[in-house]
């Protein structure tokens, strides 16, 4: 017996959704971008992607708490070259994970996950950049005793949960 979700969505199911579609409205003014300046967002996805010519990169969503924009989301890019590592580093830093080589980022990318932080977008001409200013300890935090050093994981070196499948696209 097959699973239903193996089946493949076909043209004649999409056509059940036709005249609902042609008569939906789209508020276009729901995709304008974010204007620049400083918002609080808290990391909602930190991956290991390839850029298009190939090279690692971390790509960090971020989604808007406010002031303003709540919900939105802003994306940083880290392309991981040599030129690059200062940039990496203080990023790093500023979520509150330091490392002792690079390579145990795929590791503990997770412990960025939920961060809160000030953050600065700025846009020159067709550019837009989101800088990682600060982060914003939660009241939570603050009560909690500092994180431990990273420690290796358990599972001999290799990353698990949403490190892992981060990586599954590496």
């Amino acid at each position: 017996m097959s699973d239903q979700k193996d089946i493949p969505v076909t043209e004649a199911d999409l056509a059940d959704f036709d005249e609902s579609y042609e008569s939906s409205p789209v508020d276009e003014g729901e995709f304008d971008t974010i204007p620049d300046g400083k918002y609080q967002a808290c990391v909602h996805r930190a991956e290991l992607v390839r850029t298009s010519k190939g090279e690692p990169m971390l790509k960090w969503t971020l989604r808007v708490l406010g002031p303003t924009h709540a919900g939105r989301q802003l994306f940083r890019y880290n392309v991981l070259t040599n030129d690059n590592m200062p940039r990496v580093k203080k990023d790093l830093y500023v979520c509150g994970l330091r490392l002792a080589r690079l390579s145990e980022l795929p590791a503990h990318l997770e412990r960025l996950l939920d961060v809160t932080l000030e953050v600065t977008k700025k846009t020159k001409g067709d550019f837009e950049a989101v800088y990682l200013n600060k982060r914003i300890k939660t009241a939570g935090e603050a009560e909690a005793p500092p994180a431990a050093p990273a420690a290796t994981p358990k599972s001999g070196g290799k990353p698990a949960g949403k490190a892992k499948e981060a990586l599954s696209k590496f």
